[in-house]
């Protein structure tokens, strides 16, 4: 029997396997379906890309931005905080020091923004297709890590400038590194997902940048922080992951283990409840984007 009688007849066997994606409504605690993204990580990497080269795209700067944008914000600092109000940094030069909080701090920030409006402002993929929806505000949050790269890479000839030689302990940096991406990854879960059903989020995205950056060591030292404050500075997922960049890349003084677990804890929070949230509200963001 030929091939074509076959199929004529009905016979299954030549017919072409096809995977079954079934969509049920589910109950209780969402999943979230992590093996997904493993299975989407071609389409991870493609939005990666496609948010590093939209960033730059059209401007007479370009990937200059990632140097000017720590680097004038370390003169703002060393003129108001050590200079005007006499922000002590011990015994490292205060350059380096506002430099290196400004790093992590500003992948943080960047990834913040980026990662916040991901889901309106690819509203027409989310629509049409089905994905993981995890993917576009994980992918935006990435797209900062070659920003992050350059402004590592200023942070060491500005050390060299001074003399400071990167210690040992620098192995532990991408754990600080790691410690910022999930704070910056759960935030930006939260607020992606509120975005979505409510657009005052954009508007409330760059105080809360400026609020959370008067909250963060950046420009001063946690140890100088006395009392309840310190503990409330604890609480800060940020902070961990700042003070142990400190340590890691300058040599700056360990973070006590109250607040790196405190502020460790906190960032696991605000990421497992930020995905939980995201994954209970994906369903409805293709009716109400």
């Amino acid at each position: 029997m030929s091939n074509e009688t076959r199929i004529a007849s009905g016979d299954s066997s030549l017919e072409p396997e096809l995977d079954e994606i079934v969509v049920q409504r589910t109950t209780g605690l969402p999943s979230l379906r992590l093996r997904e993204l493993v299975a989407f990580h071609e389409l991870l990497y493609f939005l990666v890309w496609r948010d590093v080269k939209v960033r730059y795209k059209q401007t007479a700067l370009g990937v200059a931005w990632a140097i000017l944008q720590p680097l004038l914000t370390v003169v703002v600092f060393t003129v108001f905080f050590n200079r005007v109000a006499n922000v002590s940094s011990g015994q490292i030069a205060y350059p380096v020091f506002a430099l290196s909080g400004l790093v992590p701090w500003l992948f943080f920030a960047n990834g913040l923004a980026l990662a916040s409006g991901s889901l309106v402002a690819s509203a027409n993929l989310v629509t049409k297709v089905y994905f993981p929806r995890l993917v576009i505000p994980i992918a935006s949050t990435l797209s900062g890590l070659p920003d992050f790269a350059v402004a590592f890479a200023l942070l060491l000839v500005v050390m060299a400038g001074y003399g400071i030689v990167p210690v040992a302990a620098i192995v532990a940096a991408p754990l600080a590194l790691a410690l910022a991406l999930g704070c910056a990854l759960g935030t930006s879960l939260w607020l992606s997902a509120l975005n979505v059903e409510f657009r005052d989020v954009r508007y409330v995205i760059p105080v809360l940048a400026q609020l959370w950056l008067l909250a963060t060591p950046v420009g001063y030292s946690a140890s100088g922080v006395r009392g309840m404050w310190r503990a409330v500075l604890a609480l800060n997922p940020m902070t961990g992951a700042l003070e142990l960049f400190r340590w890691s890349v300058i040599g700056a003084d360990f973070p006590s283990a109250v607040t790196l677990v405190v502020s460790s804890s906190s960032a696991l929070a605000v990421l497992v409840s930020g995905a939980y949230y995201f994954r209970s509200t994906e369903r409805r963001f293709a009716d109400v984007i």
